[in-house]
């Protein structure tokens, strides 16, 4: 197994306690808070968690407070305050919250990242970006999501937008600005070729993040790797080589997780009943769908369903 810890550097610090206070005073409930900035959101949490499975969209997402696991296939990344993570690619990943009170919850902010917007400033920035050579330092360099100590410029533009929900009429006018700055610091930061692989039309990256894109939008159909491997110009064996190397799973894992992520919600969000969901999402024996559903998420779909619905009810009524 691959871990990843990542700890604070030395920042200022009455700037990281104001990102942690603001994030704190919008937090209103535990859970995701969203926010009137498009892309932004909210997390907090009171007390560690169990583990939960989820599906990472490209973003940016900074702790401000406690700290967490995530895992990503066979990688391990523990993270805490005063880091920040990048998200190229849409990820199934599994993870838990470890360090949350009541007096200091865990708190995190997330913006969602567009790989076109990523790809423009990329095309705009060209000579002044870091050559690629200086920054492919970590050892799982092909891997699409990763954790770096909080740099300043990150710490303090993150706080602005933060801040900036305070104020709608100044967030309405400088809330795009404030992102724009955000990506700029990401894209000249330690890990912002990870950002730039993933849009650059002649590389590895980019193609698995063509294939990702196909398996979201397809993944209730049967999986054909050699479709896949034509489409993006690649070999069977060299995509799911490098497949496994950005998303630590191979292409078969990759379908599961998404087709019972997307039979959760359909059951818990539209009602549907297991079995109906099972079929919507490309499974042909219900039996065999509830035996993987209860292998990721810890229990039958009924029971998981009930559960999830319960917790939403006691959210709601606090």
């Amino acid at each position: 197994m691959s871990d990843q810890h990542v700890h604070p550097t030395t920042l200022d610090l009455p700037m990281c306690r104001q990102l942690a206070d603001l994030v704190g005073e919008r937090a209103e409930v535990e859970g995701i808070n969203d926010t009137s900035i498009a892309g932004l959101q909210i997390f907090r949490t009171d007390h560690p968690t169990s583990v939960r499975s989820t599906v990472y969209e490209p973003a940016l997402c900074v702790i401000a407070q406690g700290s967490k696991t995530v895992q990503l296939g066979d990688k391990e990344i523990v993270y805490g305050p005063l880091s920040y993570m990048i998200s190229a690619v849409e990820l199934p990943v599994v993870g838990a919250v470890v360090d949350a009170t009541p007096s200091a919850p865990y708190l995190a902010v997330k913006l969602s990242l567009d790989q076109q917007e990523v790809s423009e400033m990329v095309m705009e920035l060209g000579d002044a970006l870091p050559p690629l050579d200086q920054q492919r330092e970590c050892p799982a360099a092909s891997c699409g999501l990763c954790v770096a100590p909080l740099d300043t410029g990150i710490l303090q533009a993150m706080t602005r937008l933060v801040a900036l929900l305070s104020s709608p009429t100044d967030a309405r006018i400088l809330a795009p600005l404030v992102r724009r700055e955000l990506l700029y610091r990401a894209l000249m930061g330690e890990m912002g070729w990870r950002l730039r692989d993933f849009v650059a039309s002649d590389t590895q990256a980019h193609r698995i993040s063509k294939v990702i894109a196909v398996l979201k939008d397809r993944f209730a159909e049967p999986l054909r790797v050699r479709e896949l491997a034509d489409d993006v110009n690649m070999s069977e064996s060299t995509l799911f080589h490098t497949f496994k190397q950005v998303t630590r799973m191979s292409p078969v894992q990759f379908q599961k997780k998404l087709r019972l992520h997307e039979a959760r919600r359909l059951m818990l969000f539209e009602g549907l009943e297991a079995a109906t969901a099972s079929y919507r999402v490309g499974y042909e024996s219900p039996s065999h769908f509830s035996r993987e559903y209860r292998r990721m998420f810890g229990a039958p779909p009924r029971a998981d369903v009930s559960k999830l619905r319960g917790e939403q009810a006691m959210a709601s009524a606090m």
